[in-house]
């Protein structure tokens, strides 16, 4: 070999080595998880998942997200709190007495709905609020049902001394309701309408006459939202081209409803007749200015101090709840629950939509 060879050689398989030397490791995508479970306000994350709309809000920002169905409500917010999950779907009363209170600093990222009608107190063969007194009343016991019932009870001068709380899994309430002796049930849709259709049930008292107070929201962890900016990006985008599907009133929206009914044990009719007991926020402007609004300061006050009265907080002072104002109820060095506004606000000004994904609904 002439030393020309040898030279051309040498010098490419420096360059060969040197290439494989300094070629860098294709990175996976990040992967996250999103929990939620059976209600009507949070269905629409079975249709985005089911029409691909998550998938392709997650391609549009480089990362995997995975929606994932949990069959007990409590269950999926305490497996959020302990880590397995980095987002939850859950109300405001359960953000604060569950994940904020084990110490696990969560946000608000997106106000869905409040219930306006969508949790009631349920009777069999009594026909007054006020004759639940002395029974067994069935519910998820430190749930948002536990804070309906508190205000229920408030409004006719009652307290839960005047009755006896009896802990029941959302998934069997109904049945419970139906084949025992059980005379009074606290709940939400769809199992509210499955117990209102029972013989002899009559509801007595129900979200509609608290509007505003029980909100639904997909909670997000702080640190990782923090980190992942691009993660709230993907599901609140993901989020309000589903609402603009749903909301539609041809087939196409027909037909995403009734999907929707049918993922949720019911039907269109079923499902339609949910939504009308329901305040969506089908606009990101809306929703941001329901979470600057005063009156939601008023709400989680509310709820702190039936928190701390039913034991569920140490001490109603001792968890930080803050909000896009600035104003924090509670300990300003604990702050573990975060309202903020910032990403709807971003789907209302069009900064997730450099994409055009939010006007691609079919």
């Amino acid at each position: 070999m002439s030393i020309q060879h040898f030279r051309r050689n040498l010098i490419l398989l420096v360059l060969l080595f040197g290439l494989l030397g300094f070629a860098q490791p294709v990175l996976a995508k990040e992967r996250f998880k999103v929990a939620w479970t059976l209600y009507v306000g949070w269905m629409p994350w079975e249709l985005a998942r089911a029409e691909g709309i998550v998938d392709k809000w997650a391609d549009k920002y480089g990362i995997e997200i995975e929606i994932v169905q949990v069959p007990e409500y409590l269950d999926s917010i305490e497996r959020f709190a302990a880590g397995e999950f980095d987002a939850c779907t859950m109300t405001n009363i359960d953000a604060l007495t569950l994940p904020a209170a084990m110490g696990t600093d969560s946000t608000a990222l997106i106000v869905g709905d409040f219930s306006n009608g969508n949790d009631g107190v349920v009777l069999k063969r009594m026909d007054s609020l006020e004759s639940i007194k002395g029974h067994e009343v069935g519910l998820v016991q430190y749930s948002v049902s536990h804070y309906l019932l508190h205000r229920a009870l408030d409004s006719v001068g009652l307290t839960e001394d005047d009755i006896v709380i009896k802990d029941t899994s959302d998934a069997v309430i109904d049945m419970a309701f139906a084949m025992t002796d059980m005379k009074a049930v606290t709940t939400w849709n769809p199992q509210l309408n499955l117990v209102m259709g029972l013989l002899e049930s009559r509801k007595v008292f129900d979200s509609s006459q608290i509007p505003g107070e029980i909100i639904d929201l997909t909670v997000v962890n702080t640190r990782t939202l923090q980190e992942n900016p691009d993660l709230g990006r993907a599901l609140t985008g993901a989020w309000y081209e589903t609402m603009a599907l749903m909301k539609r009133e041809d087939s196409v929206g027909r037909a995403a409803r009734a999907y929707m009914g049918e993922a949720s044990g019911s039907h269109l009719v079923g499902y339609e007749s949910q939504l009308k007991s329901t305040r969506m926020f089908y606009e990101p402007g809306e929703a941001a200015a329901f979470t600057l609004d005063r009156s939601l300061v008023d709400t989680m006050e509310k709820v702190r101090r039936f928190s701390a009265d039913a034991g569920l907080l140490e001490d109603m002072n001792t968890v930080g709840i803050e909000f896009p104002n600035g104003a924090v109820l509670g300990d300003r060095g604990n702050v573990k629950l975060r309202f903020v506004d910032t990403y709807m606000r971003m789907a209302a000004e069009g900064y997730l939509d450099d994409g055009n994904l939010l006007a691609q609904v079919p």
